[in-house]
């Protein structure tokens, strides 16, 4: 069989319309009310068709319309204004570096089943998810060193309808990952961050993809990686060529399948993440749980201590 190729297919933006992208794929562009007024003013009705995802919207907007809007002064002033912005917001210091500039390297890890980032993203139910999300954006604003470690799922929560006789009926979204404001962590994209290498032993252009024993056998996940304003989320995906059908759809939906899958993702989120962060060269001194989804990664940082270490099992607890 011929190995699978995908491909990406990105917009061609305008020279002068290029700052779109990047504001694309920052999430900050979520909860800053200018970056929203910028896209919708590419095209209201096309913003509102794909569920107010910037990415989305780049690639299927008509071609004519960004060569008008790149001949638009007051569309460019403000495309530079709201970039600017971002740029400040990144660039400043921040609540924590005033107030603990000793502890910048520092690291912190929030793991959680769910993220409820933006609609256009669906990777979270209710609640849970929504208190994580914010959760995220507030450490960004505050300048927390802080990554989030969740699940990036192929089909995300169902949407509720009703069909034509009054029933209540559960579509599940198909989430296309290179449509979204994601990028798959490789050797090279850790190389030059601060503090940071990749572990991996996969060549430099490769995918970083960590591994985990569930049941008899190895299931691997690659890593995606999003930014959220100062914040990066780190998701994993087992949906990758040298897996099982079963194993694939580990990942697949949030709170699907039987109690038997919620252990596996329970296992992949715990285990899964910590090996994530190891490969990336990320080694967190404290990490929250969000509620009892990923509890094993008690057990991965005992397994660590007593390895690297030379603690007992006792003494690693």
């Amino acid at each position: 069989m011929l190995p699978i190729k995908t491909y990406k297919v990105a917009p061609s933006l305008p020279e002068k319309l290029k700052g779109l992208g990047e504001l694309a794929h920052n999430l900050m562009w979520c909860w800053d009310h200018d970056a929203i007024a910028l896209f919708r003013r590419l095209d209201h009705l096309l913003w509102e068709e794909v569920h107010h995802n910037p990415v989305l919207l780049l690639g299927e907007i008509n071609q004519a319309r960004l060569l008008e809007l790149a001949r638009d002064d007051g569309f460019l002033a403000q495309l530079d204004r709201t970039r600017g912005k971002l740029n400040t917001y990144l660039e400043s210091q921040t609540w924590f570096d005033k107030n603990f500039p000793n502890l910048r390297d520092t690291k912190i890890a929030y793991f959680s089943f769910e993220f409820g980032l933006t609609e256009s993203i669906p990777i979270y139910s209710g609640g849970l998810g929504i208190l994580a999300g914010d959760h995220l954006k507030s450490s960004s604003d505050l300048g927390l060193p802080l990554v989030g470690v969740g699940l990036l799922y192929q089909g995300g929560y169902f949407r509720q309808r009703l069909n034509t006789d009054g029933w209540q009926v559960e579509d599940y979204p198909t989430n296309d990952f290179y449509n979204l404001p994601l990028a798959i962590v490789t050797k090279e994209s850790v190389k030059n961050r601060p503090g940071e290498s990749a572990q991996s032993e996969s060549g430099p252009d490769e995918d970083i993809v960590i591994e985990v024993k569930i049941l008899n056998r190895t299931v691997a996940a690659r890593i995606w990686e999003l930014r959220l304003g100062r914040i990066r989320l780190f998701l994993l995906d087992t949906n990758i060529e040298r897996n099982t059908a079963e194993d694939r759809n580990i990942t697949r939906e949030l709170y699907g399948g039987d109690l038997e899958m919620r252990i596996k993702q329970e296992i992949l989120l715990g285990i899964g993440g910590m090996r994530a962060l190891a490969a990336m060269g990320i080694t967190p001194e404290v990490c929250h749980m969000n509620e009892g989804h990923s509890a094993f990664l008690a057990l991965e940082r005992i397994r660590r201590l007593m390895a690297e270490s030379k603690l007992s099992f006792a003494e690693a607890a």
